[in-house]
């Protein structure tokens, strides 16, 4: 199962980086075309703006899973573990009932334009709109993934704070961490071994 979740966000990631090369190109090459030929591609706007929109939610998943979002933990710092605990599950449950709505919505919006062709490329508008039911299904996984984590008090203290107010804070901390394994692994290696244990067979 944790292959296969694993898979899933690394093809998530190769589709953000597909879509961001493919943005390139088109808008790229539509400003050369058009200063240097007098010419330009015709879908180039379009499915430009669509895969911008698709990479935006994507890279939104891939955030969430990562816990990359930022957020205010001023306040929450502060409170004992019952406290960070039940805050964790108040805002967990309330990302849960918005991403609900958005699915809900998103997943109307798709059935209403599937039929809908876009002006320039032709395509089912609802491929635009569909975005919105792969954001809703996975992020209410992982949303429920962490909830159930919350509750079966699977989660170690640090990750009752899951935003952090900045990414500066972010990236020092994961230097703290890095930093404190390294110590670990370089004390349990300095360890001298006792006479007593090396005559053990």
């Amino acid at each position: 199962m944790n292959m296969i979740v694993e898979g899933y966000f690394k093809l998530l990631k190769v589709l953000i980086a597909l879509f961001l090369a493919i943005m390139v190109v088109l808008v790229f090459g539509n400003v050369v075309l058009r200063y240097a030929f007098n010419s330009g591609i015709t879908v180039s706007e379009e499915v430009s703006r669509w895969l911008f929109v698709w990479l935006t939610f994507l890279g939104s998943i891939v955030a969430l899973r990562q816990h990359g979002h930022l957020g205010v933990d001023a306040l929450v710092r502060r409170l004992p573990n019952a406290g960070k605990r039940a805050c964790l599950i108040v805002t967990q449950l309330l990302m849960l009932y918005a991403t609900w709505l958005l699915l809900q919505g998103s997943y109307e919006q798709t059935m209403i334009n599937w039929d809908v062709a876009a002006p320039a490329s032709g395509l089912s508008t609802g491929w635009f709109y569909g975005v919105g039911i792969v954001f809703g299904v996975s992020t209410g996984l992982i949303l429920l993934a962490d909830l159930y984590r919350t509750v079966s008090g699977k989660l170690s203290q640090e990750e009752l704070v899951m935003v952090k107010e900045s990414e500066e804070q972010e990236e020092l901390e994961a230097l703290q961490h890095e930093l404190a394994e390294r110590d670990r692994r370089e004390s349990e290696l300095a360890t001298p071994v006792s006479p007593a244990r090396r005559a053990q067979p």
